[in-house]
Order: structure tokens, then C-alpha cells, then sequence
């Protein structure tokens, strides 16, 4: 390795073990050489590569394994699958392609709670008013995914419909119940990042340096515009890419002036 003056030695290794780690010399997986070879390899003290390796590790990069060594992660080079988010519909009868993460989830742990800060603006709701909601872990049976849902329900749009007694049904089968209850129904989602809690981390068995993806998605009635349920999905974003479809909308303000002009 070619010493960089003014630029600190562990940064110099950390940049030479991130080449080895994209170009594919070290593939994921791979257990890195000794703290002493990884000196002898860069011509560097132990301390420099010890702190090297902390920094890779920090940027979830490494693993270190107990009474095993350091490892390249096998999420190093980025998300290992992606989740497709749409909604198809045949009939009477909606499904998304992570209806099968539910089938191997444990009873969903309902409760009863009110709108915050978060949930009432994107339900539409002032303060103080009625949910129902509902918690599980749920896991993708082909694959290593692992997400935390929780979806809520305002108490006064739903107590007309099975849902009222029957929160806990996967999303796909509560679409379902509220186009039987006469809704025309479309969605809004929203994405953002943030760094996870102790127990998300434990729960989706994060890396340290594993940022949150937190995705709600908020089922609406066309006819009125209100919100019927709100939903929220936490990832770890190093593991999975969410993908969309994506649709050009007509341009309402040249809609107008063409009426206009007409």
C-alpha cells in the first residue's frame, strides 16, 4: 500500500479493504486475514489496522465474530432482495406480494390506542381519536427478510365491517373487507430512514451500522378522501430495496388551460 501523506494510516487501510471488499476480492462472507497479516499486508501496526477494522465495521461493512474472526458481510455490497409494493386486485379479492410474510407470523398482538403526532396527520385525524391497531414480526419464508408491521384502524370508520372485531387481519384481507363495505379504495405511501432502536435491531438482527427503513402506507376512500387504515413497515435497509411502480399523471394545470383555450 502506498503511504498518503497528511491522510491518517487507518484511513489508507480502510480505504484499501473497501477496494478488496467491491472488487470482489474478499466476497461476502469472506474471513479477513489476522489483525497481524492485515499489518504486514499494509506495512502498518496492529492498532492501525484494529482501527481500520472499526470503521468498516462501523459503516456495516465487517462482522465480528466471537472466538471466529472477522468476516465480510454478506449485505456489504447492498440490499440482497427487493419488495415489490404493489397491490393487485381480482375480483373481490386484493393481494400484495408479501401476503406470504404473514403466514408464518405469530398471533398479531392487538390494542387499543389513540392518534399522536405521527398517526393523525397521516390519517386525516385530530388528536386523542380511537385506533385500533395491531403488532407482529413477520418473515420471508423464501428468504432471510424479517420486517415489524403494525397497522392501525380508526375505531369510527371501521365499526360498521368485520374489521371492528377482526383487526388483526392481514392487509390484503382488510382491503378486501373495506371495498365490501362500498369503498373505492387507493394508497399513499411514504418512505424514511432512521437509526434503529435496541430492540428493532434485536428483532430484524440488524449490523450496527443498520439504518431503519420505515415505510406508511395509508389506504384512502376515493369517494371522500378519508383515510380507512394506516399501515407501517419497518426494514432493515441493508437488506431489502423497495420497488414501485410508477405511472405518469396528467398535468391538471395544462388540463385547465386547455379547456380554457378550447
Amino acid at each position: 500500500m502506498a503511504i498518503i501523506r497528511n491522510e491518517a494510516l487507518h484511513k489508507q487501510v480502510a480505504t484499501a479493504m473497501r477496494q478488496s471488499i467491491a472488487s470482489g476480492e474478499w466476497p461476502p462472507g469472506t474471513q479477513l486475514p489476522t489483525e497481524t497479516d492485515l499489518a504486514t499486508l499494509y506495512g502498518v501496526s496492529r492498532p492501525t489496522v484494529r482501527l481500520a477494522v472499526a470503521a468498516l465495521r462501523s459503516e456495516g461493512q465487517l462482522d465480528v465474530k466471537q472466538g471466529r474472526g472477522t468476516f465480510v458481510r454478506t449485505t456489504a455490497l447492498g440490499p440482497t432482495h427487493t419488495i415489490d409494493r404493489t397491490i393487485t386486485r381480482r375480483g373481490t379479492r386484493y393481494r400484495t406480494p408479501t401476503d406470504t410474510w404473514f403466514d408464518s407470523a405469530e398471533e398479531p398482538a392487538v390494542f387499543r390506542t389513540r392518534t399522536d403526532a405521527i398517526t393523525g396527520p397521516l390519517l386525516g385525524m385530530d388528536p386523542e381519536e380511537l385506533l385500533i391497531g395491531a403488532d407482529r414480526l413477520i418473515t420471508d419464508p423464501a428468504g432471510p427478510g424479517r420486517a415489524l408491521h403494525r397497522q392501525w384502524l380508526p375505531m369510527e370508520r371501521i365499526e360498521n365491517t368485520p374489521l371492528a372485531k377482526t383487526p388483526g387481519v392481514i392487509p390484503a384481507k382488510a382491503y378486501a373487507v373495506l371495498a365490501a363495505a362500498g369503498h373505492d379504495l387507493t394508497w399513499r405511501e411514504q418512505v424514511s430512514a432512521r437509526v434503529p432502536q435496541p430492540d428493532e435491531r434485536e428483532a430484524l438482527r440488524l449490523s450496527e451500522a443498520a439504518v431503519l427503513l420505515v415505510v406508511h402506507r395509508i389506504t384512502y376512500g376515493q369517494a371522500d378522501g378519508r383515510a380507512l387504515m394506516l399501515e407501517e413497515t419497518r426494514l432493515g435497509a441493508e437488506t431489502v430495496a423497495l420497488a414501485y411502480p410508477l405511472e405518469a399523471q396528467q398535468d391538471s394545470e395544462h388540463n385547465r388551460r386547455a379547456k380554457a383555450a378550447g
